[in-house]
């Protein structure tokens, strides 16, 4: 039986207002995880998996706005997310 990795959450806003890029508000291993998990489902926020996405944005310090480099990879959670909203069409 494969070991279950432990589950590892990371909180983004993007405010375009504030902003220059999305910041990191929260992030967490096991329960603290759990806990960010279970409160964005309790405010209808979409969740997006992506482990090596997780990774990566749970080495930021909280507050920071995301680096460069990870502009695409979190435009693409983005749109997946404004999809689900209905707020974009197409692929």
């Amino acid at each position: 039986m494969k070991p279950e990795k432990p589950t590892r959450a990371v909180a983004l806003r993007y405010d375009r207002a504030k902003d220059g890029a999305p910041r990191v508000v929260a992030k967490g291993r096991g329960q603290a995880a759990e806990n960010i998990i279970a409160l964005a489902r309790e405010h209808g926020v979409p969740l997006h998996e992506d482990s090596n996405l997780a990774a990566t944005l749970s080495a930021l310090d909280i507050e920071t706005e995301i680096p460069p480099e990870l502009y695409r990879a979190v435009a693409e959670v983005l749109a997946f997310i404004y999809r689900l909203n209905g707020k974009m069409h197409g692929p």
